[in-house]
């Protein structure tokens, strides 16, 4: 569902963006959907911390705190412009979509704005003129740089991002090294794109042969909070009383190598013992985490 909110927004934009898309796109029931995200906003909210997490990734590759303070502001910015040619659909949604978006998403995006703010206004630090100018200076500095990506990303006549490199950083160093360093950046060469830092957790239902619907999600439940459970344990937890129903959707799960018979029915006549697999304990673990942040 995170990834269909990515996809939709990103081809729709968020105010062209319903809750129908998303289910449609990710293949799961509306009432699924419910279950696990307050609303709209909730499920949008779930792919900005998605999206800034990847950008993250992006941002801190060769990233070093001990490096001087221009050097650093160079890696995170290059790191930056990579992640938005990349993922373009996830800077998209951070740098675009998050304008006039409710207050949850208006908190994550003021603390990411914090953080980018904070690391520029280290730059007062940097020489005696510096030391004068007001902390609202990086903000300034912060809400130009937006400015321009956000420019960018609503032109698909745009270049490689990477290429303004050397601008906003001629833009970020100016007022705190001055019109001579700012010159030097400026006049730097666009930078090569370095190798994609590896992805953290993939997308367990991106490649699922399979609608999640509440009822498969209930099973998958059920049997991560009771490994071993015969068919008709499993279909007491999961709230599916036909016996004939709960052992359609083990059959199918187990096709789709989400669950393992362990019990086996090895044995004529004794109890199935099902048990997540190595994939299925990732779906469960993405359904029950985001089910953990309603309240």
């Amino acid at each position: 569902m995170v990834a269909a909110m990515i996809d939709i927004v990103s081809e729709r934009t968020r105010a062209e963006s319903t809750v129908a898309h998303v289910v449609g796109r990710s293949g799961v029931s509306r009432r699924t959907f419910y279950e696990v995200f307050d609303d709209f906003e909730d499920c949008f909210a779930a792919a900005l911390d998605q999206s800034i997490e990847r950008a993250r990734e992006y941002m801190l590759l060769d990233y070093d705190p001990k490096q001087r303070w221009r050097l650093r502001v160079r890696i995170g910015l290059m790191g930056l412009l990579e992640f938005l040619t990349d993922e373009p659909g996830m800077g998209r949604l951070c740098v675009v979509e998050t304008l006039g978006a409710g207050p949850r998403v208006h908190e994550r995006r003021t603390r990411l704005m914090d953080q980018l703010i904070a690391l520029v206004d280290e730059g007062r630090g940097e020489t005696k003129g510096s030391k004068a100018l007001p902390p609202l200076t990086a903000e300034g500095v912060v809400g130009g740089v937006l400015s321009v990506l956000h420019a960018r990303l609503i032109d698909a006549r745009s270049p490689s991002l990477l290429e303004l490199t050397g601008p906003l950083m001629g833009m970020i160093v100016l007022p705190y090294l001055g019109p001579a360093a700012a010159k030097r950046e400026s006049s730097r060469p666009a930078p090569s794109p370095r190798e994609r830092p590896p992805a953290g957790r993939g997308d367990p239902l991106r490649d699922l042969e399979m609608r999640l619907t509440y009822r498969t999600m209930r099973v998958l439940l059920a049997i991560a909070a009771g490994p071993g459970s015969s068919n008709r344990r499993v279909g007491a937890e999961a709230g599916v009383e036909d016996q004939g129903q709960i052992s359609k959707l083990l059959s199918r799960l187990e096709r789709l190598g989400l669950i393992e018979n362990a019990g086996a029915g090895q044995v004529r006549g004794a109890p199935n013992a099902w048990t997540l697999t190595d994939r299925g304990r990732e779906v469960e673990r993405l359904v029950s985490g985001s089910a953990a942040r309603r309240p």
